[in-house]
C-alpha cells in the first residue's frame, strides 16, 4: 500500500483488489478530501455512507460527474448526451425525481418481476443446455452477460437479434463512467458515448412507434400506459429510461453473477455450503453483494455548506459515496472479508439507499438466485479453468471480462 493516502482509482492493484484500498481510506481518513485531479470528498465509513445516501444536501447532478473532466469545447459537442442523462432517474432529484419514480414504478411492480420467473428460467435453460456438455466455458461471454440482456430486452419487448447492437452502445456509456479513475481520455469517452447515445435512442424510437401501434405485455407497453394524477412519462423520458433500464440490464447484473461466481469459487466452504442447502441462497445473494458488489462507488454534489463528520463540505463540491467500502466496514458488519453466506444482518448498500434505491433490484436479486442455482446444480465439480480471470477496466462498475470454468461434463448417451 502507498504510504499516501489516496483515492486514485489508477494505482497499481486496484482494479484487482480495490478493498485494501478501502481499509486504508477508512481508518486513516474516512472523509477525505482528494485534491486532485478536479477535488473530490470521499467517505468509505458505512455510517457517513449512509447518513450521505439520504441526505437531501447532497444532490445528484445530471450528467456533471460524467462530464465535468471533459473539456469545454467537447462538452458542446455532446450537449445531447448531456441532455438524456439530465431525464434519466438516476441523475435527477426531487420534485422531478419523486414524480418519475412514481410513473415507471407503476411499470416495473414486483408483481411484474415474480412474473418474469418462468422466464429468466427460460433463458438459463436456453444458455447452459448447449455448454453443459462442452465441460467448459466463458462465464461471462457464454452465461452471465447475456442472461441478463436478454431478459431485459424480453421484458421491454426489445428483438433478441439486435443483442450486439445494443450491448456495443451500452458498454460506451460503462466506459464513459469508469474513465475518470483510469488515466482514459474524457473527451474521447465523451465523444462516443454521446454517438452511441444517439444511435440507441434513434433505434428506441422505432421500438416505441411499434409498441403504440400495437400493445404488448411487455414492460414497454407497460411504460406506456402509465398514468398517475393525470401525468405520463413523456416520449423523451421513456427513451432516456428505457436506455437505463438496458444498459443497467447489460451491466451490472452480469457483474453480480461473475463476481458472485469467482468469490464462491476461491471460497469452496461456502460453495459446498449453498450447494448442499439450496434454501441458502436468498441469504447467499445479499453476501455476494455485500462481498465483491457491482456498483463501486456512487456520486453526489453539495447543494449548500454544510459539516460531515466534522468536516467542512462546501457548496458545489463533488463527494463520492464508496458504497463498497461501506460494505466491508467492521463496524457494521463482523469479519467483512469473510465471505460468509449465512450472515444476518445484512444491510449492505449494494444497490444504493433512500430515494434512489435502484430501481431494479428485486430483478437482479431473482437473476442472480436463479443464475447461481441453475449454475451449481448442472455444472458438477465447478471450478476455475486453465486461464485467469480478467477484470475489465472499471472502477465503478467491477466485474470480469473473462471468467474460464470448467466442470465434469455429463457421460455421452
Amino acid at each position: 500500500m502507498p504510504a499516501t493516502v489516496r483515492f486514485d482509482p489508477s494505482q497499481p492493484g486496484f482494479l484487482e483488489n480495490p478493498y485494501p484500498f478501502y481499509q486504508q481510506l477508512r481508518e486513516t481518513d474516512p472523509v477525505h478530501w482528494e485534491a486532485e485531479p478536479q477535488g473530490r470528498w470521499v467517505l468509505t465509513r458505512y455510517a457517513d455512507v449512509a447518513a450521505a445516501l439520504r441526505d437531501p444536501r447532497l444532490l445528484k447532478a445530471g450528467a456533471e460527474p460524467l462530464l465535468n473532466d471533459v473539456p469545454r469545447a467537447v462538452r458542446k459537442e455532446v450537449a445531447p448526451l448531456e441532455r438524456t442523462i439530465e431525464q434519466q432517474i438516476d441523475s435527477i432529484n426531487p420534485p422531478a425525481h419523486t414524480r418519475l419514480r412514481r410513473l415507471m414504478n407503476r411499470g416495473f411492480t414486483p408483481e411484474m418481476v415474480a412474473a418474469r420467473r418462468p422466464q429468466i428460467e427460460q433463458v438459463i435453460d436456453e444458455l447452459l443446455d448447449p455448454l453443459v456438455p462442452a465441460g467448459q466455458m466463458d462465464l461471462i461471454a457464454d452465461f452471465s452477460y447475456p442472461l441478463p440482456a436478454l431478459v431485459i430486452m424480453d421484458m421491454l419487448g426489445i428483438p433478441r437479434a439486435d443483442r450486439e447492437q445494443v450491448r456495443r452502445w451500452s458498454n460506451d456509456y460503462a466506459a464513459l463512467m469508469g474513465h475518470g479513475g483510469m488515466g482514459e481520455d474524457p473527451g474521447n469517452a465523451a465523444r462516443q458515448a454521446n454517438q452511441s447515445m444517439l444511435e440507441f435512442s434513434a433505434y428506441l424510437r422505432g421500438i416505441v412507434a411499434e409498441h403504440r401501434q400495437a400493445s404488448r405485455d411487455d414492460l414497454l407497453s407497460a411504460l406506456l400506459a402509465v398514468e398517475e394524477q393525470g401525468d405520463v412519462l413523456s416520449e423523451d423520458e421513456l427513451i432516456a429510461n428505457c436506455r437505463l433500464l438496458l444498459i443497467a440490464g447489460h451491466e451490472t447484473t452480469t457483474n453480480l453473477i461473475g463476481n458472485g461466481m469467482l468469490a464462491l469459487l476461491r471460497h469452496p466452504d461456502q460453495l459446498a455450503a449453498l450447494r448442499d442447502d439450496p434454501t441458502l441462497l436468498d441469504t447467499a445473494v445479499e453476501e455476494l453483494l455485500r462481498y465483491d458488489g457491482p456498483v463501486q462507488f456512487t456520486f453526489r454534489w453539495a447543494g449548500q455548506d454544510f459539516e460531515l463528520a466534522g468536516k467542512p463540505i462546501q457548496k458545489g463540491q463533488m463527494v463520492v459515496i464508496v458504497v463498497a467500502a461501506a460494505n466491508h466496514d467492521p463496524a457494521q458488519f463482523p469479519n467483512p472479508s469473510q465471505l460468509d453466506l449465512r450472515r444476518r444482518p445484512n444491510e449492505h448498500h449494494a444497490f444504493g439507499f433512500g430515494i434512489h434505491f435502484c430501481l431494479g433490484a428485486p430483478l437482479a436479486r431473482l437473476e442472480g438466485q436463479l443464475a447461481l442455482s441453475a449454475l451449481l446444480r448442472r455444472l458438477p465439480g465447478v471450478r476455475l479453468g486453465d486461464q485467469p480471470p480478467v477484470r475489465q477496466p472499471n472502477p465503478v462498475l467491477r466485474g470480469l471480462a473473462s471468467l474460464p470454468l470448467r466442470w465434469t461434463p455429463p457421460p455421452a448417451s
